[in-house]
């Protein structure tokens, strides 16, 4: 790899100290935000080319695999001045899902930021801002990407709730960028270098499930980074890491991104090392600089050679233009599954855990609550077809979520079957579940259904804060979907103050943080006790590996039909992908979630709701399921009955995030 020549260094060096750091074109300003892993990091960050500099703390933020790096306060306090000294700005990341000992552990750090003043915090979980109304702080904030940011409605939302800035959504491209900025007066936040996730931001549940680490949480295993091969239609495809995405790079692009709005720049690397990131951070300065100085003449390749030959993985501008399809692959150095700057492994395929009679005892004993179970109780199940939903009317359960997302080759729910099925709903409750996903045109679609046709639903399942704000005011009860990652009980307050009736408990959350959440939320919490959720929720299509390679064999699926594509890592186990209407991919696990064995103790706990997960079952299995599940809720005492002969629809049975502590 050629280096680069310190002279150079020096004189990019010398032309920031020369040019005011504060750079504006068009009236528009233009932020270059890096990345500093540690205090050592940062001293070299600070006298780079950039404006604005992010780092965590010792808790609470996306990156936590290793204790060397981050900030104690008191680098927080002298990084803060160092950077205000020289006219610099600095973000604190406060970005992680929140459980019961980081609420307790964020009011002493929000309390210790407010006197320290950083420029903004940058926020994930929204039980934060109840925090902080609460202990009645002044804190500038911006929405991570993990709150996937993607549509108006959401970006009113926050800014009414106190937002600045948003650091958009990894998978919106430049022009609804543009459209959005025109509609608001937010600020916006692009990643414009390095490491980026296959999914939807705060969509992939995987690793909470298989390790116990959220990907959430900053504790994020990589499973997306495994060797896996395809397998579909009785044909297997050499695909190698078909989930692990290049680094983003958008330094040949940089007038495109100010001329679409976007404020902020940031660099992807609080694990990188100094010297790799300081060359990278004067790059992309000198550029801004030049195209500041003459866009007419503007050089977009002058340091790209450089750039390219010293990268980590293969580039691409990801989803900044359109949606890249396999084009977005690595193929450069993946497999090591390494951390950036050790030799540690992140994580190897492993076996999704099965259920111990062992395991089953801990729960019930953990979970254990003197108050007798006598509550009233709910049945519900997410259907992913027309078929399904008759089924579960025949078999007269609660509450019937129909997708907003179905599962190929079911199609959407027309007008007409929702119409057939409220018609005919009795004593049930029919409830239209809306796509994670929500751009304007979903937003425009949705209202007007809902606005022009008395569809006799009796409300929605919501699975993103826009939708929240967007349908509040039609009436309709609004359920929170697990995809809002309901993670303690400050966010499930958070959650009835926008005017939820109830929300589904986050499927990441361990054995204690479930108990805890479910016994000191102020809003009802709906558990998925048995099914597949949605571990990794993609805009990427793997089915078209299926038409851009030729197949190397032949071998039939284990437990899914051969028409569903599965992922088969190293050990062999089989992940199935989904693609629902709009070509979304959805990975569930290869074992089924199944908590039947402890439904009284969760009843006694207080949960009133429990959901079935079941738009990848067949019409029998799914009719077996919601049978036993229904005996069950009406007699507890023949849950370990029911539990050991249920057979198992798949690979067998898991506990998924509850195996964990």
């Amino acid at each position: 790899m050629k280096k680069l020549i310190p002279q150079n260094i020096r004189e990019i060096h010398y032309k920031e100290k020369v040019l005011n750091m504060s750079r504006f074109f068009s009236n528009k300003e233009v932020e270059l935000l890096a990345p500093a892993g540690n205090f050592e990091i940062f001293k070299n960050i600070i006298n780079s080319g950039a404006d604005a500099v992010y780092f965590g703390g010792k808790k609470l933020n996306m990156r936590m695999h290793r204790k060397d790096y981050n900030f104690t306060n008191d680098e927080v306090i002298d990084a803060i001045s160092l950077a205000h000294s020289l006219d610099k700005k600095v973000y604190v990341t406060v970005n992680n899902l929140f459980s019961q000992q980081d609420l307790k552990d964020a009011r002493e750090f929000l309390v210790f930021l407010e006197k320290a003043q950083p420029d903004a915090l940058i926020i994930q979980d929204l039980s934060i801002l109840e925090l902080i109304n609460e202990l009645g702080l002044s804190l500038n904030l911006h929405s991570s990407v993990m709150m996937n940011v993607h549509n108006l409605e959401t970006i009113k939302a926050i800014r009414e709730l106190g937002v600045t800035r948003i650091v958009a959504s990894r998978d919106i491209d430049l022009k609804t960028i543009y459209a959005l900025h025109k509609q608001s007066d937010m600020e916006f936040e692009y990643f414009t270098h390095g490491d980026m996730c296959v999914a939807h931001g705060a969509q992939c549940l995987y690793s909470a499930s298989l390790f116990g680490k959220s990907s959430n949480r900053g504790l994020c295993m990589k499973p997306c980074r495994w060797n896996f091969t395809i397998k579909k239609d009785g044909f297997i495809y050499p695909t190698e890491y078909p989930l692990a995405v290049k680094d983003m790079y958008m330094y040949e692009h940089l007038p495109e991104m100010i001329e679409a709005g976007i404020v902020s720049f940031k660099i992807e690397g609080r694990m990188r090392s100094s010297d790799y990131l300081v060359n990278l951070i004067n790059f992309y300065s000198d550029a801004i600089n030049r195209y500041i100085d003459d866009p007419i003449c503007y050089d977009r390749k002058k340091d790209a050679q450089s750039i390219y030959e010293g990268r980590k993985r293969d580039l691409s501008t990801g989803y900044a233009f359109g949606k890249p399809g396999l084009s977005n692959i690595n193929r450069r150095y993946e497999g090591t599954g390494k951390f950036y700057s050790t030799g540690k492994v992140f994580s190897k395929p492993i076996e999704e855990i099965e259920i111990s009679s062992k395991r089953i005892h801990e729960i019930k004993r953990t979970l254990h609550n003197e108050v007798s179970p006598t509550q009233e109780t709910i049945l519900s199940v997410k259907v992913n077809s027309y078929e399904q939903a008759k089924l579960a009317l025949e078999e007269e359960v609660d509450a019937i979520y129909l997708s907003g997302e179905t599962f190929e080759p079911s199609l959407p729910f027309s007008k007409k079957e929702i119409l057939n099925l409220t018609k005919n709903k009795k004593s049930s409750k029919i409830y239209l579940s809306l796509p994670r996903m929500m751009y304007e045109e979903d937003f425009s679609t949705y209202s007007h259904l809902l606005n022009q046709n008395d569809l006799g639903i009796d409300g929605l399942l919501v699975t993103n804060l826009g939708a929240i704000n967007r349908f509040k005011g039609l009436g309709l009860e609004l359920i929170g979907d697990y995809c809002l990652n309901v993670y303690n009980h400050q966010s499930a307050k958070f959650y009835k103050n926008q005017g939820l009736s109830s929300a589904t408990l986050s499927v990441e959350a361990p054995l204690l943080d479930t108990k805890d959440t479910i016994t000191k939320s102020p809003l009802p919490i709906e558990v998925i006790v048995h099914g597949a959720p949605v571990m990794m929720y993609l805009e990427h299509d793997l089915y078209a590996n299926t038409t851009n390679l030729s197949p190397i064999g032949r071998e039939d699926n284990c437990y899914v039909d051969n028409s569903t594509l599965v992922l088969v890592d190293d050990k062999g186990y089989e992940h199935p992908v989904y693609r629902d209407n709009k070509g979304r991919n959805h990975l569930i696990p290869y074992k089924n979630l199944c908590y039947l064995p402890f439904l009284k103790e969760l009843m006694a706990l207080g949960v009133k709701s429990f959901r079935i997960e079941g738009s990848h079952y067949g019409i029998d299995a799914l009719r077996n399921i919601l049978q036993t599940y229904k005996i069950a809720l009406n007699d507890l005492a023949k849950c370990n009955e029911l539990y050991e002969s249920l057979v198992p629809t798949h690979a067998g049975f898991t506990l998924g995030a509850l195996q964990f502590d």
